[in-house]
Order: structure tokens, then C-alpha cells, then sequence
């Protein structure tokens, strides 16, 4: 909670207005933030000065794991978090390559579990890094990526934590995330947790300790329409000790995460919260 906090403190006192394009809203915004979880304390960075809804974050995780380019699909794992971007974007509502309702086209997870390749094939990224890492493999590029320029057309939003590189020092796993772009103060939890979330299971599933998340943002933004809130009811809260979060031992495989695993098989443990803040989502 301190560095979430103190980001949040330095947008308030040191971020310069900027406009932004595809929502027609000012954004203050600072460059560069950095952020660490410590997974192999299960100190889960789940937000304590408003009420977050982890459930819905793991279960879009879950979502991008499996490839899903469906807000459908999405919300049968337990989160809408797709069905405005999905369903409202007016710019992938008058895309060609929109295939209909719920279509999302080819972001995140599709680009980690089929990238196309230029001779027609795919790529499956997040098999090649499981696989490796099971056999205690790091060849300093376990990576995976969902930024893939020759297809932002394709999609309806462009990613923005774009790549997941994995280390592995000893029997120990680590995580740097990389994002691009980041609202603060309604996506910014989502991010964390699924880091987070994102290095313990894959700790789990290649049988490795799980050691540090760096958790790395570029444009770190809160909107005009957010501000007050943020600035006069969130950071006046204190915050409240850090939960920790249970995962189903009986996760082993990838194909588990594939088949029938659901946010159920997750749990969150002492976490106590202020009540919830009704942030404006912009698509």
C-alpha cells in the first residue's frame, strides 16, 4: 500500500495535464513508476483504502491465459471487464475486422497463445516459457508478449501491460512486467494483482519458489474525472495490513489453468478495506 499511495501522491502533486485522444479527457499523468510484491512473503498488493475486486482481476487473468478474444467468454470466468471495450469502442464497432458482439479481435491473450508467424503458423509464447521452465531453463529471454504492432488493427485496444519476462536464478522464479500506460485509480489494482497472481502460478506450475514481482509503468495517469476522488476521499484513508492470497495446490499444469480452473480455486485471506470508490471507467 506505501508505494501504491505514494504513486498516487505524486500524480496528485507532481503530474502535468495532458489530453488524451481516443477518450477525449485530460489525463495528469507522471512517467516512470515502479513497483515490487513480494510473492515469497504473500504479501498480496491488494488495495486496503477502497474495496477491490480481486476476484475479477484473477479471473481475466485467467481469461489471457487461455486466449480468449471473447468479452462473452470473459464474463462466464466472472468479470465484464472486456464488454465496454468489446461492445462501445465506436472505433471497433466501425472496424471491418470486428467479427460481432463480444468480439475483442486479436489483444492480450490471443497474442500470447497464437501469435501469427509470417509463414501462416502461430506461436504459442506462454508454452514455450512453461516448458522451459520446468525444465529449469532460462535462456534470458522467457518472455511474453502481447504488444504486436502489424496487428493493433485487428484488436480493439492496444495493450497496455504489453510483456511478462521471467527469471530464474537458482530455484527461484522472478517476474518484470512492463506496461505501457496505467489508470491509476481504477486499473492500477487489477494490474498488480494479476502480477502478482501471474508469478505465483507459474511458480507453481514449473514446481519453483516464487521470489519478486517488478511490476514496471511508463505513463502512469489519473483522469480529470477521477481526481476529486482520489485527491479528497481516497488518500485521506489509512491503510490497512496487506491480505494474503491462497492458491489450489492441486494447480500443477498449464493445462489445468486451460481446462478447470476457476477464480474458486482462489482465495483471499485478512483482508479488511474502506468501503468502495465509484471511479469513472473511460473506454
Amino acid at each position: 500500500m506505501k508505494q501504491y499511495l505514494e504513486l498516487c501522491q505524486r500524480i496528485v502533486d507532481e503530474g502535468v495535464w495532458v489530453s488524451n485522444e481516443r477518450t477525449g479527457k485530460r489525463c495528469l499523468t507522471v512517467i516512470n513508476a515502479d513497483l515490487e510484491y513480494r510473492v515469497d512473503r504473500n504479501e498480496f498488493p491488494l488495495i486496503t483504502t477502497r474495496k477491490s475486486y480481486w476476484k475479477a482481476a484473477i479471473a481475466e487473468l485467467l481469461g489471457y491465459i487461455r486466449g480468449y478474444s471473447s468479452a462473452a467468454d470473459f464474463r462466464a470466468l466472472g468479470t465484464p471487464t472486456w464488454d465496454a471495450n468489446a461492445n462501445q469502442n465506436e472505433a471497433w464497432l466501425a472496424n471491418p475486422h470486428r467479427q460481432g458482439p463480444d468480439d475483442m479481435g486479436r489483444v492480450y491473450g490471443v497474442q500470447a497463445r497464437a501469435w501469427a508467424k509470417p509463414d501462416g503458423g502461430t506461436l504459442d509464447q506462454l508454452r514455450k516459457v512453461v516448458d522451459n521452465l520446468r525444465r529449469g531453463i532460462d535462456d534470458r529471454g522467457e518472455i511474453i508478449t502481447f504488444y504486436n504492432p502489424g496487428e493493433f488493427h485487428l484488436g480493439c485496444l492496444r495493450p497496455c501491460m504489453h510483456t511478462h519476462n521471467f527469471s530464474l536464478l537458482g530455484d527461484t522464479l522472478y517476474l518484470t512486467s512492463y506496461q505501457r500506460s496505467c489508470d491509476v485509480p481504477l486499473g492500477l489494482n487489477f494490474n498488480q494483482v494479476q502480477v502478482f497472481t501471474l508469478l505465483a502460478l507459474m511458480a507453481q506450475i514449473t514446481g519453483h519458489q516464487a521470489g519478486t514481482a517488478y511490476h514496471k509503468i511508463v505513463n502512469a495517469h489519473i483522469y480529470e474525472d477521477q481526481l476529486a476522488l482520489m485527491r479528497d476521499v481516497q488518500l485521506k484513508r489509512q491503510p490497512f495490513a496487506a491480505p494474503q492470497l491462497e492458491i489450489n495446490p492441486d494447480i500443477r499444469t498449464l493445462e489445468d489453468l486451460e481446462t478447470w480452473v476457476t477464480v474458486d480455486d482462489f482465495m483471499v485471506h485478512n483482508y479488511q478495506s474502506h468501503p468502495a470508490i465509484a471511479y469513472p471507467f473511460s473506454v
